[in-house]
């Protein structure tokens, strides 16, 4: 059983380039936008567990492929459209010389981004505030904790902190 408010992400670095999936499927409140691997809880899973099903269902990518795979930080988005969700997120590291499985995603397409032009993607605008604490000048401060609030695709108050 799927558990819709609850869901995982992973941002998986290769040297300097970060996997991400556009959301290509229609009626998918990410339509469009570029986000790291994840997806909403199974019945009884942990967040671990879900985001490695993720990965491995999203990417063909197995855990035995990471290095420095890390819970990162928990995530409250609200939306005057979308019902609430606690986002759990995830980093790891995969070799310089990885390649993608060439399984197809029905999600979306995956792609390497440079981690220089991530804030240049269509990206939801905490996106950025969550990318300063992951790969930016806040990437060594420890587990962090934000809350997203949005009017539509504008987010209209936001809240950090780092443990």
């Amino acid at each position: 059983m799927r558990i819709e408010n609850l869901t995982t992400l992973i941002y998986i670095t290769r040297s300097n380039d970060c996997l991400f999936i556009r959301k290509t499927r229609k009626g998918d409140m990410n339509l469009d936008k570029y986000l790291g691997i994840g997806g909403h809880f199974e019945s009884d899973e942990t967040a671990e567990e879900c985001v490695l099903r993720e990965l491995s269902e999203e990417a063909s990518i197995a855990e035995s492929s990471l290095t420095a795979f890390s819970y990162r930080g928990l995530i409250t988005f609200i939306s005057s459209e979308y019902p609430t969700e606690y986002m759990h997120v995830f980093s790891a590291s995969v070799a310089p010389d990885f390649e993608l499985p060439e399984k197809a995603c029905d999600e979306g397409e995956l792609c390497w981004v440079p981690l220089d032009r991530i804030s240049q993607l269509p990206i939801w605008e905490g996106d950025k505030i969550m990318f300063d604490y992951l790969f930016g000048s806040h990437k060594d401060s420890g587990f962090f904790t934000m809350k997203f609030r949005y009017e539509g695709d504008k987010l209209a108050e936001h809240w950090e902190k780092s443990w």
